[in-house]
């Protein structure tokens, strides 16, 4: 199993959710999140220069089985990309294991 946190523009969120839906995949936690990468960002309000070093994005966290991590990741990089600075990062790690807490059930059954 594997962990997929993406984030992404905050008005992607919609369209994402619901290509991700499509696919299948309907388990998922969303949180509104603040972030910075590697370029400076300069906006301009009523002509006055201001700098922007935390954006605010959305994290989408899921887990799911092995064989769902490439058509996941390629299902939100092409509904999220806007092909300019900003457009997000997707982080993928392995998890041990998982447990429901209602039922108590563990490993895949789980999800």
């Amino acid at each position: 199993m594997k962990q997929i946190e993406a984030v992404i523009r905050p008005h992607k969120l919609d369209a994402v959710r619901e290509a991700l839906i499509d696919n299948g995949i309907t388990g998922m936690t969303i949180e509104e999140v603040r972030g910075s990468g590697g370029k400076k960002v300069i906006r301009r309000c009523t002509g006055i220069r201001i700098s922007c070093h935390f954006m605010p994005k959305i994290k989408l966290v899921m887990v799911v089985v092995d064989s769902l991590v490439d058509r996941i990741v390629s299902t939100i990089t092409q509904t999220a990309k806007t092909g300019t600075i900003g457009d997000g990062k997707i982080f993928i790690t392995p998890v041990e294991e998982v447990v429901r807490v209602r039922t108590e059930e563990s490993g895949e059954c789980a999800l």
